[in-house]
């Protein structure tokens, strides 16, 4: 059951990465949008937690740093739309 519901996370994960970047492409939210950056940190602590469980090193690391640019945008720069 644990690993059905990590697993669970970790797709949602990737949606959210996805479907920010999706909505950045096509020019419906840009980079500093709130919306944007919180897809991206939402994202990336899910799939975190996924490859936390699954002990992929890289891939963790990987989401680490794409939690840290969201939050630092976050918390440096204005909204915009």
């Amino acid at each position: 059951m644990a690993e059905t519901f990590i697993q669970l996370i970790g797709w949602v994960g990737t949606l959210l990465i996805v479907l920010a970047y999706f909505l950045n492409s096509h020019k419906k939210i840009g980079s500093a949008n709130l919306y944007y950056q919180l897809l991206n940190l939402i994202g990336a602590i899910c799939l975190g937690i996924n490859v936390l469980y699954l002990q992929a090193w890289p891939s963790l690391v990987l989401q680490i740093i794409w939690a840290m640019i969201a939050i630092s945008v976050l918390v440096k720069k204005p909204r915009q739309e």
